[in-house]
């Protein structure tokens, strides 16, 4: 029955169609009914909208790309379309996806009886031409030897085709050499006569007499030899050649200094075309002399009329396949595009590559957009030049990669910068470049004038610029990170699309399509020579400013809306210019645009949980906001910005009072029907007073407002938290999670879910965490831009709740993706504490204590989890891996190999206790002092020192100590052990957990330093 709605998508099936083809011999009683139960029967198991009704039967309810009969000849039919525009890759990538179709990669012919069988047959004839334009595409795409293999299997089906012949001995003359091209043009032109009595086609008789040209030595006329390798560049001449191939004209585009005129030189010499045409147009000067200046290096009369150039020009190119390249047309646009689009219409096989920095604009022209030289590729050729201009000069691999990623990918830059080792370290020549275009001077005797200096390169482009555009460029190089077209109209006065396209046509900008839109982008050579020509009172810095206050007050809402994604991308992708714009306005002391970009960029960086720059822009702003009187269209950016701070000092220092909680209090009253506008209520009447702040927070808690109670149950949570009271942290994070589960925002739902998953794994509970933490992951989905620690979170906890369930090769196999990155650095984890555990989990014992010796070794103290650590020996990351280390080896009778850990660690709990700039921040304080007291209660034990080990353990307990490394740092396993250890006439571990139980912070402080000062040894 579906095969035979698929025969027809748009009109269906009658219901009588349906019954002759389901029952052609023998009809059911009723088949009307009969019909009717198969429909029902595949709606049911398919989905209900799957088949739709008719006046007169039924018909599928599926577009044409969701049924794979009509899918293939939506294939051949833009495949067929894409070969007859000469567009052969696109053609080959329809067909491609056409053939896909057929799961045994071969169509049959031979139709059956079930309407499945016909329909596949009649599918047959489909199939066989899109492997006809398959192999055609290939042969045209100069990828010769796949098309051999293809079209030959062809030829022997089809031996009268000659348009499969045509490519066939194309592909072979430019594989095994014309020979073998001519001994099958004669069998077939033998066959013919001998079956026919006719010859071949015109198109096989010119290709012969082409073949029997090939014969004569292939000629170069002015491409110079390579004086070295041309390096990372095979893909490019790969690209270009198909280019040519493919298409009459092709224009290399690019910048200059990044190596058109090279990279076409080595096109030129290895084109299949036996004669190539090499001609310099870098002196001409007007569009008028382009045509005399080719004619004349054809040995063209310059006098005649340009009719007669041309007609000289296509007599010196002579017939068959030639190649003419025209380099460095940029200056002369007009003239080579009108020369081109002549030979091109005069010539049948005459093929065009072109060097410019700007294309010509033809409908016969394929634009190749020249990519910069990756870094691996720019250090090979800084190295290569640099050994070339002092031998032994000292090249640290480091200081080289450092120096190319400023050089902009430049083959030019690079080169120039290599010549500089002759008298200069790379270091040195890496901070000089401060000043590039004094640095970068003095090419090889054989660059070109315009090449000799960086500066000269980027001149010779401004030079051809109207001046609209030049003050264009000049105000755009404002912005460091790019622009997009919306930005630039802020600081162009003109038609801004204008000039944007005729700077990218001049490749003074590169368009990039990114999930942002499409942005701009200048070399920051193109930048900094810009930056150099702005006079002092253009007005570029108040422009840019204002798009920075525009931008920050549009969009910092926009990040926790419904669908966050498309702002996220948008924010993330002006970070750098919004930066710049805070800075240039708190030297300003622009309020409004502070309070604008912080508002945005505090948003972005919050959910980011990028606590590093949050801390640095609460800083920078703090005063500043605090002392603002905004105005009514800067009133809630103030806020924003304000919460954030507020709230950011919260997660960091706990509940204390800030410069940010005044600030917000001076603003008008809100309702909290936005996030951040529910945090500031939060913030600006909680703190209040230390009296009423129980009695608020529990109002708010309770509040018919989703948001603020969301909120407030959150902050109840964390509160809750720090005083190792997880049993309501855990009621306030649930009441969190149900505050925000009808909110139309995401990241609230996500946040609830991964603070219940949090607070899991701090209990022990790691199957409910994983169900909270895949929640998380769902939610990020539906967002759809994930923040990168937002993300490694997500992952490293899933490892650690797998862990905490005994599943050894589960860890294992998430552990091999939780690695991350953040702000664009790796991000630290004790990925070899958790290889421990999975091999002490396994009765592997002397594998996991070598791993964890081995994680106390590489602690990542050079890389700490929490930049706000002065020391990072104190990182909360380094003590936890250092205790769960001990506790291993303890409870397997080692201490000794690790030894010299057992011996810093009094002194460091000491720290954490009585010192608090040693301290982490406030939530990890007690957990991480609590893991470092159950390590030294397992000393204790392990030296005979009962009572005392017994007392530590119970107060580690009391603590919260982390429960991240399982099965080692277990609190039922601890609580054993220490039961196991009690003597006669000492205080139990019971004892000594109920009187530390009731005990506020400040108690249970002095009760551990008590504790360590009473240690029996």
């Amino acid at each position: 029955m579906l095969a035979l709605l698929a025969g027809d998508l748009r009109a269906g099936c009658s219901t009588g169609r349906l019954v002759e083809g389901l029952w052609p011999e023998e009809q059911p009683e009723n088949p009307t009914k009969a019909v009717q139960v198969l429909v029902s029967r595949a709606r049911s198991q398919f989905g209900a909208d799957l088949i739709a009704s008719t006046p007169t039967g039924y018909r599928l309810a599926l577009t044409d790309d969701q049924v794979d009969t009509s899918a293939v000849l939506q294939s051949a039919n833009a495949c067929a379309q894409s070969a007859r525009t000469g567009d052969h890759a696109a053609a080959l990538g329809h067909a491609e996806t056409g053939l896909a179709y057929w799961e045994d990669g071969v169509a049959t012919d031979e139709p059956g009886d079930d309407p499945l069988s016909v329909l596949r047959a009649a599918r047959a004839s489909t199939y066989h031409s899109l492997v006809k334009a398959r192999a055609l595409a290939l042969g045209r795409l100069g990828r010769r030897a796949e098309a051999i293999e293809a079209l030959t299997p062809l030829t022997t089906e089809y031996p009268r085709d000659e348009e499969l012949l045509l490519e066939l001995l194309k592909s072979e003359a430019a594989t095994a050499g014309p020979s073998a091209a001519l001994a099958r043009y004669d069998a077939y032109r033998r066959d013919l006569r001998d079956e026919l009595g006719t010859d071949p086609g015109a198109g096989l008789q010119a290709f012969y007499r082409d073949l029997l040209q090939d014969d004569a030595p292939a000629v170069r006329h002015g491409v110079p030899h390579e004086p070295n390798a041309l390096l990372g560049r095979d893909a490019d001449i790969a690209a270009v050649t198909g280019l040519i191939h493919s298409s009459r004209v092709t224009s290399i585009v690019g910048p200059g200094g990044l190596g058109k005129t090279r990279l076409a030189q080595v096109v030129s010499r290895q084109a299949e075309q036996r004669s190539v045409h090499f001609i310099s147009l870098a002196g001409v000067k007007t569009d008028e002399d382009v045509t005399g200046e080719v004619a004349s290096a054809f040995g063209v009369g310059e006098s005649l009329r340009t009719a007669d150039q041309l007609v000289g020009i296509i007599g010196a190119l002579g017939a068959g396949p030639v190649l003419l390249v025209l380099d460095n047309c940029e200056q002369v646009v007009r003239g080579v595009a009108d020369l081109v689009q002549a030979l091109v219409a005069m010539t049948q096989d005459l093929r065009i590559l072109t060097t410019t920095r700007a294309p010509l604009d033809l409908s016969s022209e394929a634009v190749y957009l020249l990519p910069e030289l990756d870094l691996p590729t720019s250090i090979e050729l800084f190295v290569q030049r640099a050994r070339a201009a002092r031998p032994n000069a000292e090249l640290p691999a480091d200081a080289v990669a450092e120096l190319c990623r400023q050089l902009d990918g430049l083959p030019l830059a690079v080169e120039l910068a290599a010549a500089r080792v002759r008298v200069l370290q790379v270091a040195e020549i890496a901070r000089r470049l401060e000043d590039r275009f004094a640095l970068l001077r003095g090419a090889a005797r054989d660059k070109p004038e315009r090449h000799q200096t960086l500066y000269a390169v980027v001149d010779w482009s401004w030079n051809l610029l109207e001046p609209a555009g030049r003050t264009a460029l000049v105000r755009l190089s404002i912005f460091p990170g790019g622009f997009t077209a919306s930005a630039a109209e802020h600081l162009i006065d003109d038609d801004a699309l204008e000039i944007l396209e005729h700077l990218a046509d001049q490749s003074l900008l590169k368009a990039t399509d990114t999930p942002a839109g499409l942005r701009f982008r200048m070399l920051e050579t193109v930048r900094e020579f810009s930056t150099a020509h702005r006079p002092a009172d253009d007005d570029a810095r108040p422009r840019f400013l204002s798009w920075a206050r525009e931008f920050g007050t549009v969009h910092h809402t926009q990040l926790y809306e419904v669908n966050p994604g498309p702002a996220i991308q948008k924010v993330r992708a002006d970070q750098d210019n919004l930066v710049h714009a805070l800075r240039w306005a708190i030297a300003d002391d622009d309020r409004a645009t502070i309070a604008s970009v912080a508002a945005v960029l505090g948003s972005l960086w919050n959910l980011e949980f990028n606590h590093t720059r949050m801390a640095t822009l609460v800083q920078d702003t703090e005063w500043t906001l605090v002392h603002y009187r905004p105005e009514p269209e800067y009133v809630e950016v103030t806020r924003t910005a304000l919460a954030l701070a507020a709230s950011g000092v919260f997660l960091v220092q706990g509940a204390v009072a800030t410069r940010a909680l005044v600030g917000l209090k001076r603003l008008p009253a809100a309702p909290p029907d936005t996030i951040m506008r529910a945090v500031a209520v939060m913030a600006g009447t909680a703190y209040e007073s230390a009296e009423r702040f129980p009695l608020v927070l529990r109002e708010f808690r309770d509040s018919a407002e989703p948001l603020l109670a969301g909120v407030a149950n959150a902050v109840a949570g964390y509160l809750a938290e720090v005083e190792g009271d997880l049993d309501n942290a855990m009621t306030a994070a649930q009441r969190m999670h149900d505050a925000f589960a009808g909110s139309r925002t995401p990241w609230m739902r996500l946040m609830a879910h991964l603070r219940i998953s949090e607070l899991c794994l701090q209990v022990e509970r790691g199957a409910e965490a994983r169900q909270h933490m895949l929640a998380a992951q769902a939610e990020l989905g539906v967002i759809g831009e994930p923040a990168e620690m937002m993300e490694f979170q997500l992952r490293w906890g899933l490892v650690l709740a797998a862990l905490q369930t005994g599943d050894a090769d589960e860890t294992e196999r998430l552990l091999a993706h939780s690695a991350g990155t953040w702000d664009g650095e790796a991000v630290a984890i004790p990925d070899l504490g958790i290889r421990a555990e999975i091999a002490l989990c396994r009765g592997q014992i002397d594998d996991g204590l070598a791993l964890w010796r081995q994680a106390v070794r590489t602690d990542n103290q050079d890389n700490p989890a929490f930049d706000l650590i002065v020391d990072p020996t104190m990182d909360p990351w380094v003590l936890e891996v250092q205790a769960a280390a001990v506790v291993a080896h303890a409870q397997h009778g080692r201490l000794d190999e690790v030894a010299d850990v057992v011996a810093e660690l009094p002194a460091k709990v000491s720290l954490l206790l009585n010192d608090p700039v040693a301290k982490p921040v406030s939530m990890m304080e007690f957990p991480v002092c609590g893991s470092m007291l159950l390590a030294l209660g397992m000393v204790d034990l392990d030296r005979g020192a009962t009572a005392s080990g017994v007392r530590l353990i119970a107060l580690a307990s009391r603590l919260r100590f982390l429960r991240n490394f399982q099965p080692t740092m277990s609190a039922v396993q601890a609580r054993v052990t220490a039961e196991k250890a009690e003597t006669a006439g000492r205080p139990t571990y019971v004892d000594w957990e109920s009187s530390y139980a009731g005990l506020g912070r400040g108690e249970l402080r002095a009760a551990a330093l008590a504790a360590l000062r009473d240690r029996d040894i």
